[in-house]
């Protein structure tokens, strides 16, 4: 174990807490106060049994940080209850995630995409995609005469069933590359 401040915390990290048991950190966000301490609120998820808890800590907190290691894995399929399943390339063994530990990332995945599970001892804790992907607009609204384009977005479905603001030159079957932190517009895709 390593001991890291709080506030160096990110998405991702396995800490072990107060109780002895590991947890996946889901996000975390730092108050910094006019007056008084700051401090940094942690979502995490305990690893054996999903139970999320949130935690504030000074920021100056020393936490432990568990070793994990970052493998690239190829995503195949969704096998329904036993979950989605994902591929080690250089030893093809295969591991099962279940809907909840992937969330709201599940709509970005595609076939044969590679992300990076962390794992710990043998166990996938977390998962995390490409920045960007490409995926093509479904339906968007038509363009309105005397918009200017400078600030005015507009809404659109992606064929991944996502919804985002694009630009208003952004027609139904263009495609586009999508932020997966957030879902936002990036740019016109290049191909």
């Amino acid at each position: 174990m390593v001991k890291v401040i709080a506030s160096d915390v990110r998405k991702g990290n396995v800490l072990e807490h107060e109780d002895g048991k590991l947890y996946v950190v889901m996000s975390h966000e730092t108050f910094r106060p006019g007056k008084g301490t700051p401090t940094t609120t942690i979502v995490m998820r305990r690893i054996i049994d999903g139970v999320k808890t949130t935690a504030v800590y000074k920021t100056t907190d020393g936490l432990e940080k568990a070793f994990v290691e970052q493998v690239k894995h190829t995503y195949l399929y969704d096998d329904g209850d036993a979950g989605l399943v994902f591929m080690n390339p250089s030893n093809y063994d295969q591991v099962h995630l279940s809907r909840d530990m992937v969330g709201d990332s599940i709509a970005y995945l595609q076939p044969e995409m590679v992300v990076d599970l962390t794992m710990y001892e043998g166990q996938a804790l977390s998962i995390e995609l490409p920045p960007r992907i490409v995926a093509t607009i479904e339906t968007t609204e038509p363009v309105v005469k005397g918009q200017t384009a400078s600030s005015s977005y507009k809404p659109a479905m992606l064929d991944i069933g996502v919804k985002t603001m694009v630009p208003p030159h952004i027609d139904a079957g263009t495609r586009v590359v999508i932020s997966t932190e957030d879902g936002s517009y990036v740019e016109r895709a290049k191909d």
